[in-house]
């Protein structure tokens, strides 16, 4: 099928809930897409940082097929081998005691308020259920995780949304105080804003907020699904805050295309679920946790530290460039943004898109790459030609 047609059946048939790119996608290899018509892109996207090995990864796509050929889906009243394989790789990587398997980003925080909430009533009753969020953050689009989320313009038109949560100034410790009280039971954040802006809070801050939850015995409550999995050149970006949360959501990267999601919990939250508190039907599905598998097993130290200096080298890049359009770099490994200015962050991105490199925009003036952990150097040196063919 050719673009027209793929975009007449969507307009037909499906909700128009998303602003697509006018690019129908065929295939790829790497971190190099090719659309319907044959045009070549370099994929600073990697499907919204899910796509953490590139595309056409064959170890990837041979753990899914094999599985497949021997059961696609059985439910989790039964035990398969592929999730208790990933969970003995998993925790420890994390430093954490237990894993909850779920399907996406949302439900995964879903996951980690619901523990919060049930070890606060389990060790104080009623009225301790207040979760503190930071402004400027994004949790999800369940009605819980959007109330959760720190930015007014999604508290609209679904009301009513869930209660419970209170919004402070990221790295703000007088702001966050404000916010506290004794009906309080977690902090909730994203070390890395990502949809607000790829925006890292400060490591004392950070520090200073856990300092606080263990004081007062509030869970410390970290989203990892667009930090973690190797993503900012560590496991888990919380790996180079210092610090040691009880809990941390995990989802987009970690099965490399296939939906995946969780939480994981310390020790001292392990058996706050009990049989029947919390499931999901395809959480642990037996195929996704074949690709994850395969994903853990990528991720080595030597790898992650490729990400580091893969990162590293693509903000020298973009510095280079000294483009009037560049106010600004910012992020960790290969979660990279790039301040606007002189046009928006879209007008920036769909410029860049007809030049053949896909980007992401975030917050008001972002632009966002997350590209495939996977990218070569050569891959990143055709984009950052791309960039310097528009921006200059």
């Amino acid at each position: 099928m050719n673009f027209n047609e793929i975009k007449a059946l969507d307009e037909s048939y499906v909700v128009q809930t998303y602003g697509r790119n006018q690019v129908a996608i065929d295939h790829g290899h790497g971190a190099t897409l090719w659309d319907t018509g044959g045009k070549e892109y370099i994929d600073f996207t990697s499907g919204i940082g899910v796509c953490s090995l590139g595309y056409a990864n064959e170890a990837w796509a041979k753990a899914i097929y094999e599985q497949a050929m021997k059961v696609g889906h059985i439910s989790n009243l039964f035990y398969t081998e592929p999730y208790a394989k990933l969970a003995s790789k998993l925790v420890p990587a994390a430093g954490m005691a237990a894993a909850f398997f779920g399907n996406s980003g949302a439900e995964a925080n879903e996951g980690m308020i619901k523990v919060a909430r049930k070890y606060s009533y389990d060790k104080y009753g009623e009225g301790r259920a207040v979760i503190i969020t930071l402004k400027n953050s994004f949790h999800g689009r369940t009605i819980t995780t959007l109330k959760a989320t720190g930015q007014d313009h999604f508290h609209e038109f679904f009301f009513p949304f869930t209660e419970g949560f209170r919004y402070a100034e990221a790295n703000s410790m007088d702001s966050l105080m404000a916010a506290a009280g004794d009906d309080v039971c977690g902090v909730m954040m994203e070390l890395i804003q990502g949809e607000g802006g790829v925006n890292p809070l400060n490591q004392d801050y950070v520090q200073a907020v856990a300092k606080l939850c263990a004081e007062r015995d509030w869970l410390l409550l970290v989203d990892e699904v667009q930090t973690g999995v190797g993503r900012t050149g560590s496991m888990f970006a919380y790996q180079q805050f210092g610090i040691q949360p009880d809990v941390i959501s995990f989802a987009k990267g970690i099965a490399g295309g296939l939906p995946f999601g969780g939480f994981m919990t310390n020790e001292k939250c392990r058996a706050v679920l009990k049989a029947g508190d919390h499931g999901s039907t395809f959480g642990g599905n037996p195929m996704a946790a074949a690709a994850a598998n395969v994903v853990m097993d990528t991720l080595t130290p030597e790898f992650l530290a490729q990400v580091t200096e893969k990162g590293q080298y693509l903000r020298d890049g973009i510095a280079s460039l000294s483009s009037p359009i560049v106010s600004g770099i910012r992020g960790m490994g290969l979660m990279i943004g790039v301040g606007v200015q002189g046009m928006t962050h879209k007008e920036l991105k769909d410029k860049l898109m007809a030049a053949g490199l896909l980007c992401l925009t975030a917050g008001k003036d972002t632009l966002r790459l997350l590209p495939p952990l996977s990218i070569t150097t050569e891959e990143i040196d055709k984009g950052l030609e791309i960039m310097a063919q528009v921006m200059k």
